[in-house]
């Protein structure tokens, strides 16, 4: 999974952030060539507690400003959502993160059952 901020964080301690606070969100950008547009998601960030979301947006945000309204007529309409989108923080995944997450701890082994075999010499008659 290639997300942006959790490098070198074990899932404990990524768990461990969001209840402290952190998030998961994925920005939107823009480009336009000619008449055609792309409206596309960044990778996905992960803003740690007191993070800004709208500063970690912003470089999608000026791609869009700049790139994205060329096209007719999706262009200035996606330019203008990606713009909303990225100055709200982005879109928040940590729901759908934190479930991935939770699947990838191992979970507790149920003790193995006892045997019903007798013990001692005569077990083999």
């Amino acid at each position: 999974m290639n997300v942006k901020g959790i490098e070198g964080l074990s899932v404990e301690q990524v768990m461990e952030e969001v209840r402290r606070g952190g998030r998961f969100v994925i920005y939107q950008y823009c480009v336009s060539v000619a008449i055609m547009s792309f409206r596309r998601s960044s990778m996905i960030h992960f803003l740690r507690s007191g993070d800004s979301g709208k500063r970690k947006g912003l470089p999608y945000t000026l791609l869009s400003l700049l790139a994205g309204w060329w096209g007719i007529p999706w262009g200035p309409i996606w330019t203008v959502q990606t713009i909303v989108n990225n100055s709200r923080g982005g879109k928040d995944v940590t729901q759908e993160m934190m479930a991935l997450f939770e699947s990838a701890l191992p979970t507790q082994a149920e003790p193995a059952p006892a045997s019903h075999q007798p013990a001692g010499p005569a077990a083999g008659r």
